[in-house]
């Protein structure tokens, strides 16, 4: 079995709680073989990054929780000596509090920024996995917690402990995507439906003083043809999502007795194109 960790970014409501209970398990605690005391300020193993997407009055606000990805493929146990820096046969990567020591060129063999400098007590820092809670788990006949304390506290779900070798956690993973895919460490953190960019608008009549309901919209990407299909809802409003960086879209808008409205979009960031006034046939 191999641990992997698997991040539902659509059901993360950013409550913050595998924040805050990442630093109730190692703020002020030591475990002996797994980890030294987390300081107070300065490091998050475990972090919630928010992203206001668009503008008012077309606003989302993305949620990715962002911690060490245990990579198959470690930056961190290249660049450490005697053995510092090791990954478990569960697939945890684990820096030894004791042999890394004066080690301070780990932090930057990590490319996610993921290991953190404690300076008062010359040693490298990161997320464990909670690999102390797992194993003491492990080793009881009444397991009590199996699974690190970020995924316990989880209130949506959003959160979960995989195992590489189950058929559902392998089928999430065929869906998902690992941040910076470009590095090719072979990180065990997985996300699903991590946002991309959206198209979104409003269609009135300024006439009639009206938000136009169930109109046809579709964004065709010039470059491949591809055609994207909505309608607006009752407000007027209509979204896009899943648009390619850097690609721009015809836009055409239909809707009965009303003359069709074209336009070019060019997605830069998530778009916000504004209302639209659509026109009597």
């Amino acid at each position: 079995m191999a641990r992997v960790f698997l991040f539902d970014v659509s059901m993360c409501n950013g409550c913050h709680n595998c924040q805050i209970v990442c630093k109730d398990e190692f703020v002020g605690n030591d475990w002996p073989g797994y980890s030294l005391s987390q300081p107070d300020t300065g490091q998050f193993w475990m972090k919630v990054t928010d992203k206001i997407r668009g503008t008012v009055p077309k606003v989302k606000q993305a949620n990715t929780p962002v911690m060490c990805n245990h990579c198959d493929d470690a930056p961190c146990i290249k660049a450490a000596t005697n053995g510092a820096v090791y990954k478990r046969t569960d697939g945890l990567v684990i820096i030894d509090p004791v042999l890394s020591a004066g080690q301070q060129q780990l932090v930057a063999a990590c490319p996610y920024g993921e290991i953190y400098w404690n300076a008062s007590l010359n040693i490298p820092q990161k997320c464990t996995g909670c690999a102390h809670i797992l194993d003491t788990a492990s080793s009881q006949t009444d397991p009590g917690l199996m699974v690190p304390r970020c995924v316990d506290a989880c209130p949506t779900g959003a959160l979960t402990l995989g195992d590489d070798t189950d058929p559902a956690t392998q089928a999430l993973m065929a869906q998902a995507q690992v941040l910076h895919p470009e590095y090719a460490t072979k990180s065990r953190v997985y996300y699903l439906n991590l946002p991309s960019y959206f198209i979104a608008g409003a269609l009135a009549d300024t006439v009639a003083d009206e938000c136009v309901e169930g109109a046809t919209v579709t964004a065709t990407d010039v470059t491949t043809g591809q055609v994207y299909t909505t309608q607006s809802d009752n407000f007027g409003d209509f979204w896009f999502e899943g648009m390619e960086l850097g690609k721009s879209y015809e836009l055409s808008i239909s809707a009965t007795g009303y003359m069709t409205e074209k336009r070019v979009v060019f997605v830069n960031d998530d778009v916000n194109i504004g209302d639209i006034n659509l026109f009597a046939a």
